[in-house]
């Protein structure tokens, strides 16, 4: 953001009330350019909750913007007009096309939802009679229009899913490649034991018919899609059985309003960890774990930690260790060499009532953010782990770093700008 002083940059203007100088436009520009950003100008109208741009504004639009269009490489320009609670916005986008804003969304503690006028109150499904008295009519309708990732549906993923079905999410995007195992059953929400082909999969079974279960059990992303779906006649839900580190599956969650990251995975984490600084999609990272040692259990947690673009990231608080990029990175027969015991099928202790107790404060710190019903003097973002052998809650404020590759000015609101740290194969 770059500031017009008054007076210099900002001046009597030809034809309206003030213009911009050209000299300001001019080097402001070509910043942009060099650096493939939009251009936005931006000011302010008296007045509040309805707000639009002058004939005078337009005019200055219709003669300046091609030549910005132009200059830009044909990355976009455009203006923004803002009141008190009210944004008007004229987007010039090239190859001819040229878009008003329907709203613009401000990504914070609580979120704020801002249009050019009042947003008309929608009458909602009477079957979300009981949330409408907390979030009113206009709230419900949020969520409605609310698209919403879940990056691997297990244990964690699983909950999560289904909660925001239920409480009225219109568009779903479930992420994960992996199929459904016998151990999945206790822990992965509306999981059966014809899901898992149990019968095919049992330890005195023959190899080849283990072998078959393995390879013909339901993805986790199709049964959470069918819970979702039993939980909501109206949700969109895009189920996909593949690596979100894959391109065009990543460039999947850079539209959506939220990412909630329930896979336990450096390179996953650090690829929504980057989606959230570089395209501005806040992102929850959702878990559980039990920790063991000579056979003895030493400490059990529930973590929830939700990430603003621009806070402290996975990577600045130290959660996205090199060693296990790289062993991540490797394939599973350099693994195997690496290591001194063959661990591979060798599955951390889970228990469902351990993910409901992180899912549970995840997905209540987000529903609170976009209802607006923070309080203004709560956290941006605290992250808060729960220790049930000591029954000792841990809140944590993220810590920053300035210099962060993953949330600093590298990659920080690049949008398509800034390579995601994809996996290419």
């Amino acid at each position: 953001m770059v500031l017009a002083e008054d007076g210099v940059d900002y001046v009597a203007g030809d034809r309206g009330y003030r213009k911009l100088t050209a000299s300001f436009v001019a080097d402001n520009i070509d910043v942009c350019a060099e650096e493939e950003l939009a251009y936005l100008a931006v000011h302010n109208h008296g007045g509040q909750a309805e707000v639009g741009f002058s004939r005078t504004d337009m005019a200055s639009h219709e003669r300046g913007y091609p030549a910005l269009l132009d200059i830009n490489d044909g990355v976009p320009v455009g203006a923004l007009v803002f009141a008190t609670g009210a944004v008007a916005g004229d987007l010039w986008l090239g190859e001819g096309e040229r878009a008003e804003i329907a709203h613009l969304r401000v990504v914070d503690r609580p979120q704020l939802t801002l249009a050019p006028g009042p947003l008309p109150a929608t009458l909602v499904d009477p079957g979300y009679d009981r949330q409408t008295r907390i979030f009113g009519d206009r709230g419900q309708a949020v969520l409605k229009g609310s698209k919403v990732a879940v990056v691997g549906l297990g244990g964690a993923g699983s909950l999560i899913s289904e909660y925001l079905a239920r409480l009225g999410v219109g568009e779903l995007v479930l992420i994960d490649p992996d199929r459904i195992d016998p151990t999945n059953l206790p822990r992965v929400v509306g999981a059966r034991r014809s899901d898992a082909l149990t019968w095919l999969r049992g330890p005195r079974k023959p190899t080849f018919l283990r072998a078959v279960g393995d390879r013909f059990a339901a993805f986790k992303v199709r049964i959470a899609a069918r819970v979702a779906r039993e939980a909501s006649s109206t949700v969109r839900v895009t189920a996909v059985p593949r690596s979100v580190l894959e391109p065009d599956i990543a460039a999947m969650l850079t539209d959506c309003d939220h990412i909630f990251l329930a896979a336990d995975s450096a390179l996953v984490r650090r690829l929504v960890n980057s989606i959230t600084h570089q395209y501005l999609v806040p992102h929850t990272q959702v878990g559980a774990k039990v920790s063991v040692k000579d056979g003895k259990v030493t400490d059990i947690f529930s973590v929830s930690r939700m990430s603003s673009p621009g806070s402290g990231c996975l990577q600045c608080n130290g959660l996205i260790p090199a060693w296990k990029l790289t062993e991540e990175a490797t394939s599973p027969e350099q693994r195997r060499r690496q290591r001194y015991i063959q661990d591979d099928d060798v599955h951390a202790p889970s228990v469902i009532t351990l993910n409901a107790v992180a899912v549970s404060r995840a997905v209540d710190d987000w529903l609170m953010a976009v209802g607006g019903l923070v309080e203004p003097a709560a956290s941006r973002d605290r992250w808060v782990m729960y220790h049930p052998m000591t029954d000792e809650f841990v809140e944590v404020d993220p810590a920053k770093n300035e210099k962060c590759l993953q949330c600093g000015s590298t990659r920080f609101a690049r949008g398509d700008g800034a390579a995601l740290p994809v996996l290419m194969r």
